[in-house]
């Protein structure tokens, strides 16, 4: 596992995740820290195009293909019949930095702020079953809970939240 702070956005589809973790990526950002990011899919997905020369060395038979460019780089793994590897497997293959976000997972065990929508509430919460869920974000009222309620746009209350369980230093940018 990676000594680097990990903090989890979790929620059901549709609940406001990835616009909460895009957001806290700029306020940490903006506060001096170097950030990366893991998102959980369930779908199948790629990021690459039919046709293009990476899709043709995978679809070839490479287990590992990366693609370099002056501007950025990107490997990609294909599993085959791998099964899917667990999060501990995927943060040390991480650049080191001062922070990883996660989006999803919501069954590993790391600290989490649940993100809630009005649009999503149908599907029941899930912080008491999850006892690292430490806080709520919820665009509406959330009143039967312990945990400390977030508006979902206050990002830098959010922030400020994650910096404090985690003991993150401000960095000067």
């Amino acid at each position: 596992m990676t000594t680097t702070p990990v903090f989890g956005i979790t929620g059901w589809k549709n609940s406001g995740k990835t616009q909460l973790v895009t957001r806290l990526v700029a306020e940490f950002t903006a506060r001096g820290l170097k950030v990366s990011t893991v998102k959980h899919a369930h779908h199948n997905f790629d990021i690459d195009k039919p046709g293009a020369d990476s899709y043709r060395h995978r679809e070839a038979g490479a287990v590992e293909v990366a693609l370099v460019s002056g501007r950025r780089w990107a490997l990609m793994h294909e599993l085959r019949d791998e099964e899917e590897p667990p999060l501990s497997a995927i943060l040390p293959r991480l650049a080191p930095c001062d922070l990883i976000l996660i989006e999803g997972y919501k069954r590993e065990n790391h600290p989490k702020i649940e993100a809630r929508r009005t649009e999503s509430a149908d599907k029941g919460p899930l912080a008491p079953e999850d006892s690292n869920i430490l806080a709520i974000a919820a665009d509406h009222m959330v009143s039967d809970t312990a945990l400390p309620v977030y508006d979902l746009n206050d990002v830098s209350g959010l922030a400020d939240f994650i910096t404090a369980h985690l003991d993150l230093e401000r960095q000067e940018p």
